[in-house]
C-alpha cells in the first residue's frame, strides 16, 4: 500500500503554515477577475483538497477571509496579505477547500492541468501551453 502525498506550504512572511495530508485534485489556471485581483497576476493556479486533509502548523489566527461573492471565500494571511486558500463554503463543495498553488514549499507535480474563465482572461496574455482552456 503506497504512503498518501503531503505537502506543506506558507505564506510569504511565513506566519501561516500548513499541511496537506492528501494528493491535490483539479489543478486550475484560474483567469476570473475575481483571482486575477486577489493574486495580483494575470491568473491564479489553484489545486483542491478535502478541507479534513488540512493541518495547520502555525498561524491559523493570522487568517483572515473575504467573501468575494456570495459562495466564494477567500483566505490570506493577515500580516504578508498571500492570497492562500478559496472555498464555496456557501455552495457545492463545502467540504473542500483550493489551495494557492504558489504557496506550497513541496514540489508538485501535477499530472493534468486546465485553464478556466479563459473568456476574462487578461487581453494581453497569450496561453501558449497545450492544457485544455475552458470558457
Amino acid at each position: 500500500m503506497s504512503e498518501l502525498p503531503c505537502y506543506d506550504g506558507s505564506c510569504l512572511c511565513g506566519a501561516v503554515r500548513y499541511r496537506l495530508h492528501q494528493a491535490i485534485k483539479a489543478v486550475s489556471h484560474c483567469h476570473c477577475g475575481q483571482c486575477r485581483k486577489s493574486h495580483g497576476a494575470a491568473f491564479a493556479s489553484y489545486g483542491s483538497v478535502r478541507r479534513a486533509a488540512l493541518e495547520w502548523l502555525g498561524g491559523q489566527d493570522q487568517l483572515r477571509a473575504y467573501r468575494s461573492s456570495p459562495t466564494v471565500l477567500r483566505e490570506f494571511c493577515g500580516v504578508c496579505g498571500s492570497s492562500l486558500f478559496w472555498s464555496n463554503s456557501a455552495g457545492d463543495f463545502p467540504d473542500w477547500v483550493s489551495v494557492a498553488l504558489g504557496t506550497l514549499d513541496s514540489e508538485l507535480v501535477a499530472a493534468r492541468q486546465q485553464h478556466i474563465h479563459v473568456d476574462s482572461k487578461a487581453c494581453w496574455l497569450d496561453i501558449t501551453d497545450t492544457w485544455p482552456q475552458i470558457p
